[in-house]
């Protein structure tokens, strides 16, 4: 007997680009009252702003049964790696594919030597929120504190070296 299939998560194609504009509409839809028009419209970007990213870090999905289901981007900044875009469709929520996108972001970042990873959030995203909690990001005080008039705040995760030599003291 064949169990239900796994997610899998790949670097997206600029094909994918209206798959991942709604994938973050529908994601974010919801919570739109809660949002500035030009908050939820920086949010929820439509397929050509999407296309113009590439260029700016990668960017990938998470399929199921070849459906794309949840989304998550990166932009390198020095040593850091800024989070941006993470979504996951509705009906795809309570099957840890938060987890798994924000696990690939860390393995992502220490392969490519950065030692931090940062977003911006809004207060009203709470279960989003409560797994960057789980996963060791923390508030920070840095900005920005608003996305077109909607609040946000910042959250950091600095990444330790696991190797012991590394690790411990001289």
């Amino acid at each position: 007997m064949v169990g239900p299939a796994a997610p899998q998560i790949r670097l997206a194609l600029p094909a994918d680009a209206h798959a991942i504009a709604s994938v973050l509409l529908q994601s974010f839809a919801e919570f739109e009252p809660l949002y500035t028009p030009g908050g939820f419209a920086a949010t929820t970007p439509a397929a050509e702003q999407i296309a113009a990213r590439w260029h700016e870090g990668p960017v990938w999905i998470s399929l199921l049964n070849s459906e794309i289901i949840g989304t998550v981007s990166v932009v390198p900044d020095r040593d850091s790696l800024y989070v941006r875009s993470m979504a996951v469709l509705p009906t795809a929520r309570g099957h840890h594919l938060g987890d798994l996108l924000l696990d690939h972001i860390e393995l992502y970042a220490r392969e490519q030597g950065r030692n931090r990873l940062y977003l911006s959030t809004t207060p009203f995203l709470h279960r989003a929120i409560r797994l960057y909690e789980n996963h060791g990001f923390r508030r920070t005080t840095a900005g920005p504190q608003d996305l077109f008039g909607t609040p946000l705040f910042s959250m950091e995760k600095l990444l330790i070296s696991q190797n012991p030599e590394q690790a411990s003291p001289k």
